[in-house]
């Protein structure tokens, strides 16, 4: 007979405290038994001789084994952990041994059950290939009929997901220290723009498996420029990044890194591995056509994270390519998603997982190369365009003809629609197709979308149809002669520049003899409308002046720390735009030149926005790092004093707003030329530091002008700034004693002497 005793009933005295548990009694009244163990796997044990044994048998999927030659005992088949626990107490000498079987053998089937189900849980599996996988896949992100897990396919600004459902338990209890775990996966990418990829995958563990917010590009689809570095985000990933980004401290464009909660990575290193018989580091290339492999390696004991690499089939190297010591207690919720992420930006790449295995508390089980699909073959053009060419040949008469009919007149077609040159090819970013753009602002005619007007062309917003992100697009108007000369400049110089304060140039399109540019869209427009419309709310002087510092640091960018040096040539308040935070980005790069660091300018011809010139420049027209120093140094003046360079409605002794700070600082009133609109509201020694500095930056001699590192320095506070000149003299004082260039420098400084004259230089009025 079976009888069902609840475990708190149990009589302590008949059990040996040191094989039960203190709150586990049995009822000496029910059975003549007095020592019993609960063993860890929930299994009962019997352990007085006048009973049968229950012994763990030798094989692992079963959890009893009876010894059925003693007939007056009482089994206790099962017990748990819970105190609400039943146990069924079975006597043996009332039932025959052929129900005791049975009995058993159900409680093998749903104990044994149990124990295989464990052993192939979420927290340890392997995936040879992915077709039929039980995976959470979000935006572009596929399993492939051949089993390949495709993140990204060949379209831009893209950003895909794949994601185990079910979150695993990383905390050892009581939630003090992490669990050690192992993954190995193995991956590859397949380029349209040969040698550029784009922008990297990343294996990730994170709190959540929404990342609706999260951008592509850069941000590798796990967050976005406002989530980044922020320790709510709950985010460890290993990113295999193949773009150069500077904004996030990156050394090079083929890295593998470590990140927590940001893409600014605790620990990276060049991709490659270390040779197990010479010891020495061998280059890899992310964007190689071949496969690799990766394995994390974390060691919970010790806080240790190994990630290596190699190429497949190579074995596991004895070396990482990273160690580092990672806490991940204070990142890791319980539980976490585990999977990939990755993203393209304006450069084309799908991005392929071939296989992966993961295990908590041990190390990772072998991917079987064997099992793994192929990637995607690498289709020859020239291969193509030899069977294009030898099939018509192949085919007789008529039909050969007619088939190069076809090809020409398509070719033909293609070559007006989209002219491609050789300087596209090596220097450009991605072309964009007319029709997405023609779609994206709605055929260039709605005003709703129109934005302004910039230097040379339109400007007008639109959201593109593929990803629906919203973009600006300029479009250079037919009556432009400099319009091709410009659309070069910006295509070689802007497509590979990369700063958090410049504005992104994501691509191009040329159509019929239509130029168009494609920008990051900025929501806020320009800076001068804040300035000078009086129906926008007034920036505050906290704002102002993180907008002077994030220009003065692109600028350092651009004539310092890119590999060229880059003249903007065209600095004001219009052509700086504000982002959705309100920090400042330089942008309308239509007149910018290259020339190499060490060499002269190649350029004479005079072009800038009056106000803004500084006095060689309208003598030589040579344009310098300096004469984009005055440009700044005013642009400065501006945004503090609220007023622009030349202001034609003001009296005559603030008609220049350059000389009349200049008169004011000699009067000991240097404060009194701040904007007024900012009340009170404004910190003085850093209101008296801008205008200090947009003197210095404003000087007549270009030697007397700091560079802009320096400019960057007194900004940030590194350094003290100097004290100005007292012989500071004013343009206009300048332009009197020099009668022979005297002409050159009112046009540029217009006084009361010359307030009507103009020039015929490529010189616009100040916006």
């Amino acid at each position: 007979m079976c009888t069902k005793v609840n475990k708190n009933s149990v009589d302590a005295d008949t059990i040996n405290s040191h094989t039960v548990d203190a709150d586990t009694q049995v009822n000496k009244n029910l059975f003549p038994v007095s020592r019993f163990h609960c063993s860890p796997d929930g299994i009962l044990r019997h352990l007085n001789h006048r009973s049968p044994s229950l012994t763990r048998s030798t094989d692992p999927t079963s959890n009893l084994s009876l010894n059925t030659r003693a007939s007056s005992a009482l089994y206790l088949l099962h017990c748990t952990d819970t105190k609400t626990s039943w146990f069924r107490i079975c006597e043996a000498d009332s039932m025959p041994p052929i129900f005791l079987q049975i009995i058993f053998c159900l409680l093998f089937f749903f104990l044994g059950g149990q124990k295989l189900a464990a052993s192939s849980s979420n927290d340890d599996f392997v995936f040879n290939g992915f077709r039929g996988a039980n995976l959470d896949l979000d935006g572009s992100a596929t399993i492939t009929t051949d089993g390949l897990l495709q993140l990204t396919n060949n379209a831009k600004q893209m950003r895909g997901h794949a994601l185990q459902p079910s979150p695993l338990h990383f905390r050892n209890p009581p939630n003090v220290t992490i669990f050690s775990f192992s993954t190995t996966f193995v991956f590859g990418s397949r380029l349209q723009d040969v040698g550029v990829g784009g922008n990297g995958l990343a294996f990730v563990i994170a709190g959540s498996k929404n990342f609706s917010k999260a951008t592509g590009s850069q941000f590798l689809g796990l967050f976005n420029s406002t989530q980044n570095g922020k320790s709510s985000n709950h985010v460890f990933a290993i990113e295999l990044d193949t773009i150069f980004n500077p904004e996030f401290n990156e050394e090079n464009d083929n890295h593998v890194g470590i990140d927590i909660n940001s893409l600014i990575s605790n620990a990276s290193f060049p991709a490659g591995y270390y040779a197990d018989d010479t010891g020495l580091f061998n280059n890899l290339s992310l964007i190689d056509t071949q496969a690799m492999q990766v394995w994390v390696d974390y060691d919970g004991r010790e806080t240790r994270l190994n990630v290596t690499l190699a190429p497949v089939p190579m074995a596991k190297p004895r070396r990482p390519l990273l160690s580092a010591i990672v806490d991940l207690s204070t990142v890791f919720l319980d539980p976490m998603y585990v999977g990939f992420s990755s993203s393209t930006g304006p450069f084309l790449t799908a991005h392929y997982v071939l296989g992966w295995s993961f295990r908590m508390n041990g190390t990772a089980r072998d991917l079987d190369y064997k099992l793994l699909p192929s990637l995607p073959r690498i289709e020859s053009k020239a291969k193509s365009k030899v069977l294009e060419i030898s099939l018509p040949i192949a085919s007789a008469g008529l039909v050969t003809i007619i088939l190069m009919a076809i090809v020409f007149t398509v070719r033909q077609r293609m070559k007006y629609a989209e002219l491609l040159e050789d300087w596209e090819v090596e220097f450009g970013p991605h072309r964009f197709s007319y029709k997405d753009l023609f779609k994206a602002t709605k055929g260039f005619r709605d005003k709703d979308q129109l934005l302004g007007k910039g230097g040379f062309g339109w400007v007008y917003k639109g959201v593109l149809p593929t990803s629906e992100m919203e973009v600006a697009v300029k479009k250079v108007s037919h009556e432009s002669r400099q319009g091709m000369r410009e659309f070069i400049a910006e295509i070689v110089s802007i497509g590979r520049l990369r700063h958090r304060n410049l504005v992104q140039l994501l691509g191009y399109c040329r159509r019929k003899g239509e130029l168009l540019l494609v920008y990051d869209y900025m929501p806020n427009g320009s800076l001068d409308k804040f300035l000078y419309d009086q129906s926008e709310h007034p920036l505050d002087w906290a704002t102002r002046f993180r907008i002077i510092k994030g220009v003065a640091s692109g600028l350092l960018y651009l004539h310092d720390d890119w590999e060229q040096v880059v003249i903007h040539r065209d600095i004001k308040a219009s052509n700086v735009l504000l982002d959705s935070e309100l920090n400042g980005r330089l942008g309308d790069f239509g007149l910018a030149r290259l020339y190499d660091h060490g060499t002269d300018p190649q350029t004479t011809h005079v072009v800038g926005t009056m106000g803004y010139l500084a006095p060689e420049l309208v003598r030589t027209g040579k344009a310098t790092t300096m004469t984009d120093v005055f440009a700044f140094g005013t642009f400065v003046l501006e945004v503090a004093c609220g007023r622009r360079p030349v202001d034609w409605v003001a009296d005559v002794e603030q008609l220049v707003l350059l000389d009349w700070v200049l008169e004011n600082w000699r009067k000991g009133s240097l404060l009194a030329t701040r904007d007024p609109r900012l009340g009170e509201e404004y910190v003085a020694e850093e209101v008296e530091l801008v205008l200090k500095l947009g003197l210095m930056c404003s000087h007549p001699l270009p030697a007397a002008r700091p560079n802009m590192r320096l400019v960057v320095q007194y900004l940030e506070g590194d350094l003290p700034l100097p004290d100005l000149s007292a012989t500071f003299l004013s343009f206009r004082t300048i332009g009197m004693l020099d009668s022979k260039s005297f002409d050159d420098y009112v046009v540029a400084y217009p006084s009361s002497l010359s307030s009507s004259m103009t020039t015929a230089s490529s010189i616009s009025a100040g916006r």
